[in-house]
């Protein structure tokens, strides 16, 4: 058979005109066409019909005059009119007998002996002879195909290979006809592997051509034999061609969808094969139906690509990418669909049937995968579908342009995720498979992306996880950082959190201290910036506008605070870790630090408890570990009391004038105070109903007036009221405000410029607060600001020093030369450096004890007006009183009273604190001792002061001497003030110390500690009459002692011991004439100026005492 290019064929406008005997048509055709058609018409015409209605009748007329004018007709009525019975007949023997002899035989009961040719027969034989001869030719191709068993082979046939006698061999076959599934069921599996499949395929090729309209039931039985995969694509390519629609899915992409996608997995395993075989072949002609079905998905694709470059691409891409690359974008919403099939398409083809892309079409591929779809649930599954596909082919790019293209999309993709998920209205948006691809990806989960992947386009493909490598640092290294995703689900956070979101920070806190593998330690995240985090809090001043200011909401702000202090903590925790590994990751500065409004953003927390889940107790025990200052008791009580009821009416009685109120006009009102203190006192009273975020404006006025208010004739009130609004203040923005509080409340010095502290500077040195105005020390409203504070700065500076301890662990870490003969002894540095800190501490926290002491002793001014700290706290009232009534005093004098008591409680009430919180404190600041005089006062102010009664003993047994007086001195006191079992037995203890004493002190010395101790025996007889015998006793053994010194110097002491022992016998009988006020002074001879004599002195007056406080007693 030769090739079929030469031959015409029946036209599908003369097959249907044929098919539907439309003889308008039939008479329209060439001469050539028509004589394809003749047989057909011939028997047509000869035939009786079953329509014998007159519209046939005149068609069939036409029909025959059509003919009349042919010559060839004559020879097919010949041909028709044979006895088809008898050769029938015939053509059955010869086909029983061709079965029985072998196809090779040459018998025939068709046509007897040839005596020429075949052709030569053909040519000179009649019709019946021609049909015969036909006949027998056909039957023995057809036995030995039987006898090949369906395998294909070639044959050469005179007969039919000759161009003269092929119309007359087409004529007859046509008399004889054929069968189309027969050639199809009998077809080979893969035709264009073989002569004979690509042979059949153009044979069927051509039917189909001829009849479009059976094109797709032959196509349907090439899929249900599995055969010709070639003629079923080559089918469905001539459809394609046929199709107007070109917006639409074309049918080549449903119909090799449907084979690859579908169920069937002998469909798939079949035309799987038909692609991988065709590429196995060398060279691909246009010929090939695999080529042509790969030029025309190509076609289509470029067919929808968009080229013309987008300006807001070019702003994006422009910079970083060289001028060559050609930037699709702008896919039109019609074209959506197709893309997203064609898409599914080349996966399946590359991933089920193994299709290697030509370089041509892995460009064009990349270029739809990385087009930007209009914002609709079509343009959402397009996107997913693009990076899924950049995910399981990442072959598909090759070049350094290529790549940069795929970092434009992805960046644009995370950037434009939240406004596609709201404005086509899916929920499920390809953002969340971001997130998931940036949890797996930074988790090293890679079967979990397959997995998602494969799901995602709806196919079961073979992806190596080693496929994912390049994709994996691309994403996660260049466009899709672990930081920037999670900074922007921060920022975009709203509540209720996810019950994940606070261990996905705290792992990512970890990816960024820890590498992820030891072989590679540099493959850590970078922590967010300082400028990231500062964004997420612009906004957050206060006042009436605080919500507007806000860009990001308080949740992505406390999810924020929680990452910082959580990085924070983890870093100092892990400062020996990093060190060894000699790593050194940032920290936030101190500057950042301030800038954040914690106090506030926790205020904020606690309403939202329920919605947050537990990021507001997390936050709680961040706070305390790492700003204790901001945790103080006192604070959250206040807020109790801001945030109760009593705020809430206080709200219903705010008025617009209170809201009117300006900064500058407080300021104004305050300027004025020497003058007039109404409007001052009028604005700070509207002040108070304000809320503590309303009133964070009003802070740097407030605070930088104070030292103004130090100045006499401020009335009380409004130093109260100033107070009041600094405590509302201190819940919302402690930090800043009391660095402004210590910068304004500086003595002010002529000529010197006063210097701006920071908060660096007071958390290095607490005791700054202190080094305030003197004034500050007798304004109880203004003192109790700075106890506060300085309480405040006393914990911060713990925190600081502890942290400061963590940073610089390394710095005395032994050197490896040094460590080889120091085993054991790696960890002496380290207790030395804390021992220091806690050192540094203790002399830190005893001073402000010792400077708070201080302030309580009475000025010099006081003294000389009667002041002192003893009857201010003992007999304030009688004090007040007396004074009262004289009219003459000024008044700043009885404020002068009433403020050091007032600043007297203050400052013990804070010492008791510290002396709660450590105890160490307290017995520090006694072993250091301070004056006795404030010995009253403490005692009895400070509720704690009982814990001292544990190191007395131990004070006592100090070398110096003025330690042993000041100990038994704190202990008179301490056991008037607790009467226990313990203060009797310490009280005892003093006592026999004080025996013994007595025998070995010198005279000096013996007259200096007994002078000022005597006194305390007698609290100890008072606090616990059964120790009365024991220090009589003690008093009469001082004075024998102190007499046999003076006997030979002073005659008369005999006298006075002789007196000593008769009041000690017979107490009862002296108790009259001592408690007579001329014996007691004239018993005391206080001129003689001998050591010895004034200490008897003071014992005979210390027993009279002790014996009167008995007789009254009883």
């Amino acid at each position: 058979m030769t090739e079929c290019t030469s031959l015409q064929f029946v036209s599908p406008f003369a097959f249907e005109a044929m098919q539907k005997v439309d003889v308008v048509r039939l008479a329209s055709l060439s001469d050539p066409e028509l004589r394809l058609l003749l047989p057909c018409l011939v028997r047509m015409a000869l035939c009786a019909p079953a329509d014998q209605s007159q519209s046939w009748a005149q068609d069939k007329k036409l029909i025959l005059r059509l003919l009349s004018g042919v010559e060839a007709v004559n020879s097919i009525v010949a041909l028709l009119s044979v006895d088809f019975h008898a050769l029938e007949q015939d053509a059955s023997k010869e086909q029983q007998l061709r079965h029985k002899l072998g196809g090779g035989s040459g018998e025939s009961i068709l046509v007897s002996q040839l005596q020429h040719g075949l052709t030569l027969e053909f040519e000179h034989s009649d019709s019946p002879r021609r049909l015969r001869l036909v006949l027998s030719e056909l039957l023995a191709i057809m036995n030995k195909v039987s006898e090949s068993s369906g395998e294909f082979f070639f044959k050469s046939s005179e007969l039919f290979e000759s161009p003269v006698y092929l119309e007359e061999a087409a004529d007859v076959l046509c008399i004889l006809q054929a069968v189309c599934r027969g050639l199809i069921k009998n077809g080979e599996r893969q035709d264009e592997e073989s002569l004979g499949g690509r042979r059949r395929t153009d044979a069927l090729r051509f039917l189909c051509k001829m009849n479009p309209s059976q094109a797709l039931k032959v196509r349907g039985m090439v899929v249900e034999e599995c055969h010709l995969p070639g003629l079923g694509v080559a089918l469905t390519l001539d459809h394609t061609k046929n199709e107007a629609s070109e917006d639409g899915v074309s049918d080549l992409v449903c119909f090799v969808s449907g084979l690859l996608l579908g169920t069937n997995a002998k469909v798939r395993t079949w035309f799987g094969t038909f692609i991988r075989n065709g590429q196995q072949r060398k060279r691909e002609t246009s010929s090939s139906v695999l080529w042509q079905m790969r030029r025309q998905l190509l076609l289509e694709l470029m067919g929808i690509l968009p080229t013309v470059r987008s300006t807001r691409i070019v702003e994006e891409a422009d910079v970083e990418m060289e001028p060559n690359v050609s930037v699709y974008s702008g896919l039109k919403e019609e074209h959506v669909v197709k893309a997203s099939a064609l898409l599914r398409l080349y996966c399946a083809l590359m991933g089920i049937a193994g299709l290697k892309p030509t370089e041509e079409e892995a460009e064009q591929l990349l270029q739809l995968m990385t087009s930007r779809p209009p914002a609709t649930p079509a343009g959402v599954r397009f996107v997913s579908l693009s990076f899924c596909m950049l995910l399981a082919f990442s072959t598909l790019v090759s070049t350094p342009e290529q790549e940069q293209l795929m970092v434009v999309w992805l960046s644009w993709m995370i950037k434009e995720e939240a406004y596609f998920e709201s404005t086509s209205g899916v929920s499920a948006s390809f953002g969340e498979m971001l997130l998931l691809v940036a949890m797996y990806f930074h988790s090293n989960q890679l079967s979990a992306i397959i997995d998602l992947v494969c799901s995602t386009l709806g196919m079961k493909i073979v992806i190596k996880p080693s496929s994912l490598s390049r994709m994996k640092t691309i994403f996660t290294q260049e466009i899709f950082t672990e930081q920037d995703w999670i900074y922007r689900q921060l920022c975009e956070t709203s509540t209720p959190l996810h019950p994940q979101l606070l261990p996905l920070i705290d792992v990512y806190i970890n990816s960024v201290l820890t590498p992820a593998s030891k072989s590679n330690p540099e493959a850590t995240n970078q922590p967010v910036t300082e400028q990231e985090i500062l964004n997420i809090f612009q906004g957050v001043t206060g006042g009436d506008n605080l919500r507007l200011n806000q860009r990001f909401s308080i949740t992505a702000q406390l999810l924020v605070l929680y990452y910082i202090l959580s990085y924070e903590e983890a870093l100092l925790a892990n400062t020996k870790t990093l060190a060894a590994m000699q790593r050194k990751p940032k920290s936030y500065s101190s500057s950042l630090m301030d800038q954040i409004p914690i106090k506030f953003l926790i205020r904020q927390a606690q309403g939202l408890q329920q919605e947050l889940g537990g990021l507001h107790s997390a936050l709680l025990r961040l706070l305390a570990t790492n700003y204790p200052h901001l945790c103080i008791v006192d604070d959250w009580i206040c807020e109790e009391e801001i945030t109760g009821t009593d705020a809430l009416l206080r709200r219903m009685l705010l008025t617009n004038n209170a809201k009117n109120h300006s900064p500058k006009q407080l300021q104004e009102a305050f300027s004025a105070v020497p003058v007039s203190h109404t409007q001052v006192m009028q604005i700070l009273e509207h002040l108070t109903l304000l809320s503590a975020s309303e009133l964070i404006p009003y802070a740097e006025v407030l605070t930088s007036n104070m030292n103004q208010l130090l100045n006499s004739g401020v009335p009380r009130r409004i130093l109260q009221t100033v107070n009041k609004l600094w405590m509302v203040l201190n819940t919302v923005m402690p930090r800043r405000l009391w660095v402004m509080t210590v910068n304004a409340l500086q003595p002010s010095i002529k000529f010197v410029r006063q210097q701006k502290y920071t908060q660096n500077d007071l958390m290095i040195d607490p005791l700054i607060v202190l080094r305030c105005d003197q004034r500050v020390y007798r304004c109880p409203p203004l003192m109790d600001i700075t106890l506060h504070m300085l309480n405040g700065y006393l914990l911060a500076s713990k925190a600081y020093l502890s942290a400061h301890l963590k940073e610089t662990a390394e710095q005395d870490r032994p050197s490896q030369n040094n460590t080889i003969g120091l085993v054991g002894q790696t960890d002496g540095p380290e207790v030395t450096r804390e021992e220091l800190k806690n050192a540094l501490l203790a002399a830190q926290d005893s001073a402000a004890v010792q400077i708070l002491l201080e302030i309580c002793l009475p000025t010099e001014e006081e003294r000389a007006k009667g002041v002192n700290p003893d009857s201010s706290l003992r007999n304030v009232q009688s004090v007040i009183t007396a004074s009262s009534p004289n009219k003459g005093l000024e008044e700043g004098e009885d404020n002068l009273l009433c403020n050091l008591r007032e600043v007297q409680c203050l400052i013990c009430c804070l010492l008791h604190q510290m002396y709660i919180a450590d105890p160490n404190i307290a017995k520090l600041v006694h072993f250091q001792g301070y004056p006795c005089e404030l010995l009253p006062l403490t005692v009895a102010g400070i509720p704690s002061m009982h814990i001292c009664l544990d190191f007395i003993p131990e004070l006592i047994a100090q070398p110096e001497l003025e330690k042993q007086i000041f100990a038994i001195q704190l202990l008179s006191h301490l056991c008037i003030q607790y009467a226990l079992p313990k203060s009797l037995s310490v009280a005892r203890l003093a006592v026999n110390v004080m025996g013994t004493l007595l025998t070995v002190l010198t005279q000096a010395k013996r007259y200096a500690f007994f002078m000022p101790t005597l006194p305390s025996l007698v609290s100890f007889c008072r606090a616990f009459p059964p120790l009365y015998e024991d220090i009589m006793s003690l008093l009469i053994q001082i004075g024998q002692v102190c007499a046999s010194d003076v006997a030979t110097q002073t005659r008369d002491i005999d006298p006075i011991i002789t007196r000593l022992q008769q009041i000690k016998e017979k107490p009862s009988g002296w108790s009259g004439i001592l408690k007579d006020p001329s014996y007691k002074n004239g018993s005391q001879d206080t001129r003689s100026m001998d050591p010895d004599v004034q200490l008897c002195h003071c014992i005979e007056s210390t027993i009279i005492e002790i014996i009167n406080m008995s007789v009254s007693g009883i």
